[in-house]
């Protein structure tokens, strides 16, 4: 029976340049997640990865297929040897790590991220994490474990599907690949457009890029018969890999189409197999060798020296410090290829087969319990000093009107269409009242803000409901950033309009994270790395907003809706409980809040545009920023509290002491809201 491999590919010989290759695909990634500069594509190293790994594994397969001697058990066997010890000693570290620095919330997403690395799903965890109130990717030590999560997947998939087609007809396994090749690019191509996070992250979108790999293994394209054309398709690939490294950014729709580029690369480097001329003595040189032998190592090891590092340090890292982690990194890489992935390598080991298979398991299941633990314990708050547990437990310091039993979050859970058709909301002031005589409107911001409104309220005998969907200003009609913001909030906030107009409330509250909407972005670096020497962006975006603004407040009036515009609290930058814990714990300043230039700076157009559209529909302003900030400074904490439950959002406690800003209002209306007021 005829090979399924091409002639001169055997499963067992070693290759330089692809060692060699190995070590372009690293060192892009390494020299990325610093941020060293011109390297904003090195991202695309992983993808190389796919398209190597793909080679390789099909290699082996269809070697065995052929010789008639392939075993599930001894290839699982291989993969637990070369990936289970070196990544288990990586979350083992990391994992000490964590527990002695990382604050509760943070140690939980660890856990989380310890058990998906553990059962190989990062990529789905990750996945399901990308949200509105998801930790920062900084915060992350096993996020590139995403890319291992993928190649396992595949590594249980691909030789079950090789032997199925091999008993079903050796003639049908490069037709079948292709098919699946195509299947899976051209979902790449449409998912990045159209559910761009399922693309980077989910197996069956980046599959096409392993089994490039396996139909080179199978020799579906030609291998070129003279060597110099090896040579010119090898340093072609260079260019290729070298063009996504220095070309792409963030900015770029990938995977997809772009992802093409760099693997195609990857491909012509295989094929070529050059030795010689300039791109292959550059792949097979002796150092670029030993990088790729370290590759592994040097992957798992670097992002989580660089996350730890800038937790520790607490900002951006110099270019200088950036280039010490790189050294570091490629130390203790070194340390773990040697004393942790050599020995275990290749089926002569130290240890059995079947105590491998029972280890593995031992180590996955403790590794899980341990997550489970943490996550149980809501990150283990007991680890922290009994002040700096005080400071932190003010992240858990949210009123209902913040949780989806009040607020419609991002993915649209929370107080559906139908609810807000029906005013089936929830209540503020007093309860169970017939009549409505307000509505608070708006974001999340307005969720943090309502407890303030309720006592208020309550204080003045008024009821009224809350309509709240995050991310979402309270604007109709209004063009957002992002394309898809507008789309998801013009239903909800149209709803809402509907319901003001049909049910003739008299009173409503307007409350947003508006410098956020009229600048059009957060702060830089928003969360652990803020610094307040940066500039905030002070762009005039308002244009959208304005426009939307202004046809509201005509709208409502109109209608004879009294407006009261809620101007934002500042911006902390710092997610507070954190960062002050943090502070507490370690003995520095806990004053650590934006100047009062800073937020005035950053405030100016939103204060402004707010101020002069109710001047112009007679709306009534509260000025929320006075709450906070007094004398030229605006407070962090106050009796050993911090006021926010994150960067930007009031605690609840917060909230209630700023209930006096919202009393004349009632009182200045009591007449047309039917209440009386002393």
């Amino acid at each position: 029976m005829a090979s399924l491999l091409t002639s001169g590919q055997s499963p067992d010989a070693y290759r330089r340049d692809i060692d060699g290759l190995r070590a372009i695909a690293i060192l892009p990634v390494v020299l990325y997640h610093t941020g060293m500069s011109g390297f904003q594509g090195g991202f695309v190293g992983v993808d190389v990865f796919f398209v190597i790994s793909g080679y390789l594994m099909a290699l082996r397969i269809i070697g065995g297929i052929d010789q008639g001697d392939f075993s599930l058990w001894r290839f699982y066997e291989s993969r637990i040897r070369r990936i289970f010890p070196a990544l288990f000693a990586m979350i083992a570290a990391s994992a000490v790590m964590a527990w002695l620095f990382f604050m509760p919330v943070e140690f939980e997403y660890f856990a989380r991220s310890v058990k998906a690395a553990a059962l190989f799903v990062s990529n789905i965890q990750l996945n399901r994490e990308s949200g509105y109130f998801d930790i920062s990717a900084q915060l992350k030590p096993l996020l590139h474990t995403w890319s291992l999560a993928i190649e396992e997947q595949f590594y249980i998939v691909f030789p079950l599907l090789l032997l199925l087609l091999s008993r079903i007809g050796r003639e049908r396994i490069k037709p079948a690949l292709i098919l699946l090749f195509v299947g899976s690019l051209a979902a790449s191509i449409w998912a990045v457009e159209q559910r761009p996070v399922d693309a980077f992250y989910l197996s069956p979108y980046r599959a096409w890029e392993l089994l490039l790999g396996a139909l080179l293994a199978l020799g579906v394209v030609p291998r070129p018969k003279q060597q110099f054309i090896g040579e010119i398709l090898a340093a072609l690939g260079l260019i290729l890999i070298g063009f996504a490294v220095f070309v792409y950014d963030e900015s770029t729709s990938f995977p997809g189409l772009a992802a093409l580029v760099p693997c195609i690369g990857a491909a012509l480097i295989i094929q070529g197999r050059a030795a010689r001329g300039p791109a292959g003595l550059f792949l097979t040189s002796s150092p670029l060798v030993f990088t790729g032998l370290i590759s592994y190592s040097l992957y798992l090891w670097h992002w989580p020296i660089i996350v730890f590092t800038r937790y520790l340090n607490g900002h951006e890292l110099t270019f200088i410090q950036n280039g010490l982690l790189v050294a570091i990194s490629f130390i203790v890489a070194v340390f773990s290829w040697h004393f942790i992935e050599r020995p275990f390598r290749g089926h002569a080991g130290p240890v059995p087969r079947k105590p491998v298979f029972a280890a593995a398991t031992a180590v996955i299941v403790a590794v899980v319990a341990f997550g489970n633990y943490v996550i149980t314990e809501v990150g283990l708050p007991g680890r922290l000093t009994p002040v700096a547990q005080k400071i932190y437990n003010a992240t858990y310091d949210e009123s209902r009107y913040s949780s989806s039993e009040c607020l419609q979050d991002t993915s649209g859970r929370g107080p559906s269409l139908s609810d807000i058709h029906s005013g089936n909301l929830c209540r503020l002031g007093i309860p169970g009242a017939d009549n409505v005589n307000f509505l608070v409107w708006g974001d999340s911001h307005s969720g943090s803000m309502a407890p303030a409104i309720d006592l208020a309220a309550t204080k003045a005998g008024a009821s009224g409901i809350l309509a709240a969907r995050a991310s979402c200003p309270p604007l109709p009609d209004v063009e957002l950033k992002d394309q898809k913001d507008t789309l998801r909030c013009v239903d909800y906030n149209t709803a809402v309009r509907d319901l003001i107009v049909r049910k003739r409330i008299p009173l409503v509250f307007m409350v947003a994270y508006w410098p956020k909407y009229v600048l059009r972005s957060e702060l830089p670096n928003q969360g652990l790395y803020f610094d307040p020497k940066i500039r905030p962006p002070l762009d005039d975006e308002s244009a959208p907003i304005a426009t939307a603004l202004d046809q509201t407040l005509a709208d409502l009036k109109r209608h004879g809706t009294q407006v009261v515009l809620v101007m934002d609290v500042p911006e902390m930058g710092h997610y507070m409980p954190e960062a002050l814990a943090k502070a507490a714990t370690r003995g520095t300043s806990t004053d650590i809040a934006p100047s009062w230039a800073y937020t005035s700076e950053r405030q100016a157009v939103s204060r402004d545009m707010l101020r002069e559209y109710a001047a112009k529909y007679g709306a009534i302003t509260v000025d929320a920023l006075q709450g906070i900030c007094d004398n030229g400074r605006c407070d962090s904490m106050r009796n050993g509290l911090p006021l926010y439950t994150d960067s930007d959002h009031i605690t609840a406690t917060t909230a209630r002491s700023l209930s006096y800003l919202y009393n004349p209002v009632f009182k200045t209306l009591a007449g047309a809201l039917g209440i009386a007021v002393d």
